[in-house]
């Protein structure tokens, strides 16, 4: 935390918060873990995979931060996939013969949607039995965002969000000649997955639209050489998120303007512990605001967005609305797809443990 603070002295546009990250646990990151909520960091990153990498927490692990959770009223960010099956299946299709004849979509075969949903539903139950708080990220699966209904049904405090590329795309992508580029993690799943994870968005069984961005180039993703295990996970999305989402969701499927803004701003805020300070449109909260133009038509292109990034996997898509000034704390920052603030007026944002909605 220290580290990454330091790193953004002096560099940072906008205000800004952090996360923990958990891998093991004993005395000293139970300690490390209820420090950080009483000083501004309630939120915790957890993985159910990367065994072999070393990052992934085991069912003792997350059920022994779940308890403290419930004492502290801290959040555990939980990243759910199944690790052994996830890591069986990876391996079977890891082959030659299999990857030279199915390419890229190995990557979607490996990873069928029950790698998912099962973890989800582990981390439910222990949330359940612990009594904990646990916010489950990038959720893919249809079934998935059906568990944290049920779940939330039995008094349950567990949250979720989907992203942009599980409401827009499904993984025939990786049937493309460039299908490797679309590789993430959990990756697209099927048009079953996309329509079930758009009724939970409007049902409000997820409460959050996220990103989950992560950046690589055409060469960066061109390193996999045919094999699949060797695609950087990942894909650009946090500059495209909102005129995507409200085309998406307020033009075509009717989502309120009301709705389209809490999934966005107003309810991450209040999860997070950051209402009313950020979130909400009041005297003495802080003016973050966007200038949204909704007729605005364009066509999305790469080449016109700020990032160097030379691929989106949304190119070409018809958008109706885009942001046209972008405000933080009443200083205009970004207008016309071009950042104008000052960098380094940005500042840390400590938040409060027991966020929900």
């Amino acid at each position: 935390v220290e580290g990454r603070m330091k790193d953004a002295e002096g560099k940072v546009a906008i205000d800004y918060s952090l996360h923990g990250g958990i891998t093991d646990w004993n005395e000293k990151t139970k300690e490390e873990m209820n420090y950080y909520t009483k000083n501004g960091i309630p939120s915790f990153k957890m993985f159910m995979i990367y065994r072999k990498e070393g990052w992934m927490a085991d069912d003792g692990i997350l059920f022994s931060a779940l308890e403290e959770t419930k004492k502290t009223g801290a959040l555990i960010m939980l990243h759910a996939e199944s690790a052994f099956i996830l890591d069986l299946l990876m391996e079977r299709y890891h082959t030659e013969e299999l990857m030279k004849k199915y390419g890229a979509y190995c990557h979607s075969l490996s990873r069928p949607c029950f790698t998912e949903y099962e973890a989800i539903q582990r981390a439910a139950t222990w949330a359940k039995v612990t009594g904990g708080r646990v916010y489950i990220v990038h959720i893919s699966s249809s079934e998935g965002a059906e568990i944290l209904k049920k779940a939330k049904a039995d008094n349950v405090n567990i949250w979720g969000e989907t992203c942009p590329q599980y409401l827009l795309l499904t993984d025939e992508v990786f049937k493309k000649e460039k299908g490797h580029l679309y590789a993430t993690c959990p990756q697209i799943k099927k048009k079953h997955d996309k329509e079930g994870l758009l009724r939970a968005i409007k049902s409000g069984d997820l409460q959050v639209i996220s990103t989950d961005t992560c950046t690589f180039t055409t060469e960066q993703k061109d390193m996999w050489n045919g094999d699949f295990t060797k695609i950087p996970y990942g894909m650009p999305g946090v500059e495209t998120m909102v005129p995507t989402m409200y085309t998406h969701l307020v033009k075509r499927h009717k989502l309120t303007l009301n709705k389209f803004i809490s999934l966005i701003s107003t309810n991450p805020a209040k999860i997070f512990g950051l209402y009313p300070q950020k979130g909400t449109i009041k005297v003495g909260s802080d003016a973050d605001l966007i200038i949204f133009d909704p007729k605005k038509e364009m066509t999305l292109d790469y080449k016109k967005l700020a990032t160097k990034c030379d691929w989106s996997p949304f190119q070409g898509m018809k958008l109706t609305g885009y942001p046209e000034i972008t405000i933080s704390r009443g200083e205009i920052v970004a207008k016309d797809g071009k950042f104008i603030g000052k960098i380094g007026r940005g500042r840390f944002v400590p938040r409060k443990a027991g966020g929900k909605i």
